[in-house]
């Protein structure tokens, strides 16, 4: 069904990604209409016993209403998607959409599916790979690797037609895609659509006159701990912590995570031990909660809304109300019984001795002095009941916190002195769609119970949302048409413009863009600080099997949150970015719309620059691998798909003419020679690196084979890092001990030209030479200049015809299938070669993430007794202190200063030569 623009014109106050799971309104009026989890005695205001409620086994009702969704296998790939969480859906066949809401009192949370057409790439190379590697879906069957999304949106719920005509202009309301509907018609009646909130019984007659569909409401507890299990689960920083101002991100074990106590915090509090999938208890309540706070501050105040009380209490100073202990004992401390004159020893207990008015005191105070009573005493019960139970885990969630920085800090100084420091509060970066999940998940087919964290990937683009798209990108035709400038990007108050997406008319945004989704609505203040991503679901990203202790590993070798790190490298970034632009818009022609997408992409960045400096958790745990990985999907986001490829093709050609010279030189020495000069030509080579300045810089002093002999020329030892005696003994032996070769080595290479061609592609075959198999690991998606892996079977080719050695094994690996070059040996000689493979390692970053890794890697890694990780990127920016199984030789060229002092005490183009014997 074809959207019209007044549909979409009406579309003006969605907001992508922001979160709020309450049952609290915020509002002048209550929702009268919400229905609660069952209340205890004190909730309603009546004395005695709180009541424990039991719910166990599997208490979500599966409804088979709506078509099945296949989520199984659920993974996180790419990153052109709306500001918040879409899932990636491999493995789902049929063309549905699921639908699932949260209608609460302020917030509409809603999650949608939508089908991905993008066709599995199944060429030659690829099967004959993954044969030799016995690669293979265990327990999954064929899928498209990009096969849907789950799409979170948010809307207020006092814009409810808004949410409804954008439930009817993407056709969410049908029960399938919206092509096969119109060939097998229109009819509703009988669509089931599953809500949670109030909002589900309260605005049911509402949905079904306006969409024709019925709402089938699930029970608000039984959503909000479903939600809440997926999430620890399958988010790996979705728990943090916040003290002072500071948040510290906590990795949960998922097969160590139960029991937990959830408190969800919204009008009144309802605290829930959960012990496993849909087994829970609520144990206890309290009716002081957000509704408290609000009504208090309303009364007190005069504040018209929560947000403008919350933002009072921020400048308030409670001394002014509250009785300290030091205000009972003349400024001392009690320190008998461990009570500092600081402590609130009874909160308004001030304004008992003095004769002052309401009107005398600051709004301000009084609102700070509310928020500290009643965090205080919600963290003091929820340990309490933490202590009852046994638990050390106290998760809090609720339209209360908001991701108010005070109220994290309140809640959990009161958890943290109550129990002495032995329990700590925690919070979840999503949890606003705990609600949503849960009523998605109450679909009888939803396949999320088994989704791990590997398989989900959080990206953070700016751009509306839209259905589709791939990295290769639709064709984007007359941007001036399809293309609308929008205020899209809220920074307090200040409203940055880039192009957003937008769907053609007759579409569903497959494959296409959509239309904006927004007016020039702000977000709200709460909502500016509740980031949450694209969550892409990508069943074939595996944990690289040769990590030591993958629970221990870290990627990042530098802490960007230390004094000064997080300023130096966004400096960088941002200097780095005009270059980077004018590259991306000649990578495209040139032409107009390739400036507007320049520019637009520019914004957007430094949008998230600007985000990231004024909190740098804002979209999780960051480090400086997440920052490059940022601006390469942001490059993706507004379709910059290889904005280096006119350069690396350059280069290629250029080190492929001088190879054959290089390969003479070499055969020439003896075998220790032979590997030093190899170990020189890698480090030499990886001086070509488009993301250093220093190295841009060189480029204007010659051509690339110029700088390369310049570059080996000056390759002498010791190097700062000087491990080549050890790695030469490994591979030789000595008088003491023999060597055997290698079974088999995995090349993580790193940029294109003379980098992989005269560096990385020489030490190959040095190792086939050896009798040592070869799987050369490239981006799957293009970075600066790195080389990809679609990349690397053409290179090989060109190389192959100059070399025996690479032509046998290339042919042997299956890289050669539909290389046009002669072939003079026989098949028996050939299949006696060695192989040499190409995998894709799933990135499309400088950086690495051993965390998540493609099948085929994972598969290629069962056999291999060798890594060697080459560059700045994946052997200095990330696993510098990474512990492998096997042995390690990471190889890199330092082309930034300050990582070059504090990595390695050294200067500027020192060399990293580190060998690590396997742990």
């Amino acid at each position: 069904m074809d959207s019209s623009k007044e549909d979409h014109q009406q579309l003006n106050s969605v907001v992508a990604g922001c979160i709020n799971v309450d049952n609290f309104d915020g509002k002048d009026e209550p929702n009268s209409d919400t229905e609660k989890p069952e209340s205890t005695p004190l909730e309603r205001g009546e004395p005695g016993e709180t009541e424990m409620t039991s719910f166990t086994g599997n208490s979500i009702h599966r409804s088979s209403s709506r078509p099945l969704l296949d989520l199984s296998g659920a993974a996180i790939q790419g990153n052109f998607e709306e500001r918040d969480p879409t899932i990636l859906l491999p493995n789902q066949s049929d063309d549905i959409s699921h639908l699932a809401l949260d209608i609460g009192g302020s917030l509409i949370k809603l999650i949608y599916f939508s089908r991905h057409e993008n066709k599995p790439v199944n060429d030659r190379r690829k099967r004959t790979i993954k044969e030799r590697l016995a690669v293979s879906n265990v327990n999954r069957r064929s899928y498209p690797i990009l096969g849907g999304r789950l799409h979170f949106v948010k809307f207020e719920t006092s814009k409810i037609y808004d949410c409804l005509d954008f439930i009817y202009s993407k056709q969410l309301h049908r029960g399938m895609d919206s092509r096969h509907w119109q060939a097998q018609g229109s009819d509703t009646e009988n669509t089931i659509i599953k809500a949670t909130g109030g909002g589900a019984h309260k605005y049911a007659d509402l949905f079904k006159e306006r969409l024709g569909i019925s709402i089938e409401k699930e029970d608000e507890m039984d959503c909000l701990v479903a939600g809440a299990n997926f999430l620890l689960k399958a988010i790996r920083h979705e728990a943090f912590t916040h003290m002072e101002g500071h948040k510290a991100f906590v990795q949960i074990d998922s097969n160590d995570m139960f029991p937990y106590l959830l408190v969800n915090i919204g009008s009144g509090v309802s605290m829930i031990k959960v012990d496993g999938d849909g087994v829970f208890q609520r144990v206890s309540g309290t009716n002081v909660g957000g509704g408290t706070y609000w009504g208090l501050g309303k009364l007190l105040t005069k504040c018209k809304c929560f947000d403008e009380l919350l933002e009072l209490s921020q400048r308030g100073d409670n001394r002014t109300i509250d009785m300290l202990v030091g205000d009972i004992y003349g400024g001392m401390d009690y320190s008998k019984i461990g009570l500092s004159a600081s402590t609130i020893a009874s909160s308004f207990g001030k304004t008992i001795s003095e004769n002052k008015e309401l009107e005398d005191y600051r709004p301000e105070d009084i609102s700070l002095s509310l928020l500290r009573m009643i965090s205080y005493n919600i963290g003091q019960i929820s340990y309490l009941n933490a202590l009852r139970f046994g638990l050390k885990r106290i998760f809090f969630g609720g339209f209360f916190i908001r991701g108010h920085a005070y109220t994290m800090d309140t809640i959990s100084f009161a958890v943290h002195f109550w129990s002495k420091g032995e329990a700590q509060a925690m919070f979840l970066r999503h949890e606003g769609f705990l609600g949503a999940l849960g009523a998605f998940m109450s679909y009888e087919k939803h396949g999320l119970d088994d989704l791990k964290a590997h398989h989900l990937v959080e990206r953070f683009p700016m751009g509306a949302p839209y259905i589709g798209g791939n990295v290769h990108g639709p064709p984007l035709g007359d941007l001036n048409e399809k293309i609308s400038w929008m205020e899209k990007f809220v920074q307090k108050g200040t409203e940055i413009t880039a192009p957003v997406p937008m769907a053609p008319p007759g579409t569903t945004g497959l494959g296409g863009f959509e239309v904006p989704s927004s007016k020039g609505d702000t977000l709200r203040p709460d909502a500016s600080k509740l980031n949450v991503g694209v969550l892409h679901l990508v069943p074939s990203l595996e944990v690289f099997p040769l990590l030591a202790d993958p629970k221990l590993y870290e990627p990042n070798t530098i802490d960007i949150s230390e004094h000064g790190e997080l300023e130096y490298w966004f400096t960088v970034l941002s200097e780095h970015m005009p270059d980077l632009v004018d590259k991306a818009v000649a990578s495209e022609g040139g032409t107009d719309d390739a400036k507007r997408r320049g520019d637009a992409f520019a914004r957007a960045f430094f949008a998230h620059l600007a985000r990231l400096m004024e909190e740098p958790a804002a979209y999780g745990k960051l480090g400086l691998a997440n920052l490059l990985e940022l601006r390469e999907e942001c490059l993706r986001e507004f379709h910059f798909i290889d904005v280096y490829r006119s350069i690396k093709q350059r280069e290629n050609e250029a080190s492929l003419a001088v190879l054959p010279d290089l390969l003479a030189e070499l055969d020439g020495m003896n075998e220790e020679a032979r590997l030093l000069t190899l170990i020189e030509g890698v480090l030499a080579a990886n001086i070509f690196d488009w993301g250093s300045r220093a190295c841009v810089d060189l480029y204007h002093k010659g051509t690339i084979i110029e700088i390369y002999r310049m570059s080996r020329n000056k390759m002498q030892r010791p190097w700062r890092v000087d491990d080549f005696d050890v790695f030469k003994e490994r591979m030789f032996g000595s008088d003491k001990k023999k060597s055997h070769p290698y079974k088999r080595a995995l090349l993580f290479v790193d940029n294109s030209g003379a980098d992989i061609i005269l560096g990385m592609l020489p030490l190959a075959r040095e190792f086939l030479r050896r009798g040592t198999e070869v799987v050369l690991v490239a981006n799957t998606f293009p970075a600066l200049n790195d080389v990809t892996a679609m990349e690397l079977p053409d290179i090989i080719a060109e190389a192959a015809k100059h070399c025996d050695i690479l032509r046998r094994a290339a042919e042997a690996g299956g890289l050669l299938v539909d290389a046009m070059i002669t072939l003079q040996d026989s098949p028996k000689e050939r299949s006696s070669s060695v192989p040499l493979m190409a995998v894709e390692n799933g990135c499309g970053s400088p950086c690495i993430d051993f965390r998540q890794v493609t099948l085929e890697l994972a598969a290629a890694a069962k056999d291999a007794d060798l890594i060697i990780l080459e560059g700045m990127g994946r052997a200095l920016h990330t696993n510098f202190y990474a512990r492998f199984k096997c042995d390690a030789l990471k190889l890199a060229m330092v082309k930034n200063q300050r990582l070059a002092a504090k990595l390695i005490k050294g200067n500027l183009y020192d060399c990293v030569c580190r060998f690590e014997p396997a742990s």
